[in-house]
């Protein structure tokens, strides 16, 4: 019988049903503030990450409250790219906090884990995560972050570079002159979005579970099905959202 799993790292968001034609002009404007408590987040976020690191590795664990604050801050940032240039998918301002907020249209979690691999904490951030790290750099630009730096290039996720900023300039226009945002492009952005949030989870050491190299489109998160085979490892499957 097939399991349903889904990835640690889950990502939701929810279209706007109508979107200003022109709000998306001084975004930059308005997200000034987020961006100047971020950048206080983030320099908490690295120095939290350098102790989990030690904490696993010695471990096995990584403090709840240190998870709790690096996946808040994650939370914040993806709240704020999804307003701005890496997504233009609301027009509802950010809430300044770390927490939840369920009736705010972008949603980041990640599953706790109660253990991780104390050898696995050496190389996932930087060996293992390369080839994601050339993906994501091709999806939101600046590659150089991508060589090893988990609280840099989370940062540029779903940024106004690459693939993703091209995409989403394309769709403000089209919303300028339609009043409605392209479904198609949204889905695709999302699904990139997605991916390199996924990557940030893992590079941040919130996971040992390898992200898939799978563009999962649209707003909500997909389950996988995952069937039992013998002699080897299951190969996820995807089922309907």
């Amino acid at each position: 019988m097939a399991t349903s799993v889904v990835y640690p790292v889950h990502v939701n968001a929810a279209l706007d049903p109508k979107s200003s034609r022109w709000l998306w002009l001084v975004k930059w404007v308005l997200v000034i503030p987020h961006y100047v408590v971020l950048a206080f987040l983030w320099l908490g976020f690295m120095l939290c990450s350098v102790v989990a690191f030690f904490a696993i590795l010695f471990t096995g664990r990584y403090p709840r409250a240190i998870f709790d604050y690096n996946v808040g801050v994650m939370r914040w940032s993806w709240r704020v790219t999804y307003y701005a240039y890496g997504a233009l998918g609301t027009d509802q301002y950010p809430p300044f906090t770390l927490r939840e907020v369920e009736d705010y249209p972008a949603h980041l979690s990640v599953d706790y884990p109660e253990r991780l691999s104390r050898g696995l904490v050496l190389v996932k951030w930087w060996l293992l995560a390369i080839p994601h790290y050339i993906i994501v750099g091709v999806f939101v630009g600046g590659g150089a972050w991508a060589a090893n730096r988990s609280d840099n290039w989370q940062w540029n996720v779903g940024g106004s570079g690459g693939l993703v900023g091209i995409l989403v300039i394309i769709a403000a226009i089209i919303l300028a002159f339609t009043g409605a945002y392209p479904r198609p492009l949204y889905d695709l952005i999302l699904g990139m979005n997605r991916w390199a949030l996924r990557v940030a989870g893992y590079a941040a050491l919130m996971t040992d579970v390898y992200p898939p190299f799978r563009l999962d489109q649209g707003g909500g998160d997909p389950t996988l099905a995952v069937p039992p085979v013998s002699g080897g490892a299951p190969e996820p499957v995807e089922t309907t959202p």
